[in-house]
């Protein structure tokens, strides 16, 4: 098993601070009336259709890329139907890249599978998590070692780690990423003094690496949500 560098690592937490440092300033600027200047060059697009409405769109437009455009969809479907509706998005507009998120959930294991496997088919990245994208949010507060955790826990296990810093997470009814808990997830951990996103991105890679010898649908609990952020990172100044 191959293990992260210490430059690459370095690498990462600088980009993931760069990312919180970025949201903050810019929440804190008033709106500028300045027309923007035309721009010299396209910047890629990459679009992201998201089974679900609420946390998954909320988190991933908390990113603000530099040079890069992303186009959150929400598409109402699930595993294979989500890709579905995504191959079509793809042959209505040209998009740089296509990345399908999907959980597991209790969908059979064989309509997960391949869903993972129509969208691989299709060139398309897919961020998909067993059991749910939750678990993405977990492995920022917690070094959670990929042993099974039922969903229905998730929120109270995100709860516990982050009540206490003044801020909770609504799991059950609006499920919205704020602004209050985005700060969080790509804050500094104070236990480890390292980015919070870098130590989810290490953590998932363990786990999925752990359990690489198993198809998706029995990889619990793990997440490749992780390459979607990366990909994401890379557009980040």
């Amino acid at each position: 098993m191959r293990t992260q560098t210490h430059d690459t690592i370095h690498v990462q937490e600088r980009t993931a601070n760069q990312v919180a440092n970025q949201l903050k300033r810019q929440r804190s600027k008033p709106p500028s009336l300045k027309r923007p200047l035309p721009k010299l060059a396209e910047h890629p697009t990459i679009l992201i259709v998201c089974e679900g409405k609420n946390t998954e769109p909320s988190y991933f437009r908390k990113f603000r890329l530099s040079s890069a455009t992303i186009k959150i969809a929400s598409s109402g479907h699930s595993t294979s139907g989500l890709v579905k509706q995504a191959i079509k998005m793809a042959a209505q507009q040209k998009y740089q890249q296509v990345w399908c998120v999907f959980d597991k959930d209790n969908f059979p294991s064989q309509d997960f599978n391949d869903a993972i496997k129509l969208a691989q088919k299709n060139n398309f990245g897919v961020a998909w998590s067993n059991q749910a994208f939750e678990y993405w949010l977990i492995l920022h507060f917690a070094d959670h070692q990929g042993n099974r955790m039922s969903r229905k826990d998730y929120h109270s296990v995100i709860n516990n780690y982050i009540r206490y810093l003044g801020t909770t997470f609504n799991g059950k009814d609006d499920k919205q990423i704020t602004d209050d808990l985005f700060d969080l997830l790509t804050g500094i951990d104070p236990a480890t003094k390292r980015n919070r996103t870098t130590l989810a991105i290490s953590r998932a890679k363990r786990n999925l690496q752990s359990l690489i010898h198993l198809s998706p649908a029995e990889q619990e609990s793990s997440t490749t949500v992780f390459r979607l952020v990366e990909e994401i990172l890379k557009y980040v100044q």
